[in-house]
């Protein structure tokens, strides 16, 4: 019997949304964007930080400047208390997605072996 990898991954979706990490981010989310002083500054620190990945990404140099920019707008948020527990849940749900990813390229690296 043949097994349809996409509903595995469906269902692994649903599973990932009924975790605690997923409740507790949603729950964080939520209260940033709630409040209007958060949302601004979390705003404006993710814009921050995208224009600077886009800038990476296409081989721009970024400047002392925006890196300072950068480091005061780090620095703001992480004072903000619903902002600090935003990024501390994204944090944990980055760390399950990372798990995940091991374990979902666990066939490929048993198959080529471990990446050195």
């Amino acid at each position: 019997m043949a097994v349809n990898v996409f509903d595995s991954a469906y269902e692994l979706e649903k599973t990932v949304r009924q975790s605690e990490e997923y409740a507790s981010l949603k729950k964080a989310y939520d209260e940033v964007n709630a409040d209007p002083s958060a949302k601004s500054m979390f705003d404006n620190f993710r814009n921050i930080q995208l224009e600077l990945q886009q800038k990476q990404m296409s081989g721009q140099e970024i400047s002392q400047e925006e890196v300072e920019q950068a480091q005061k707008a780090v620095a703001l948020v992480q004072q903000h208390d619903k902002i600090s527990a935003l990024m501390e849940a994204e944090q944990r749900m980055s760390m399950v997605i990372a798990e995940l990813n091991k374990i979902i390229m666990k066939p490929l690296e048993d198959l080529y072996g471990a990446a050195e």
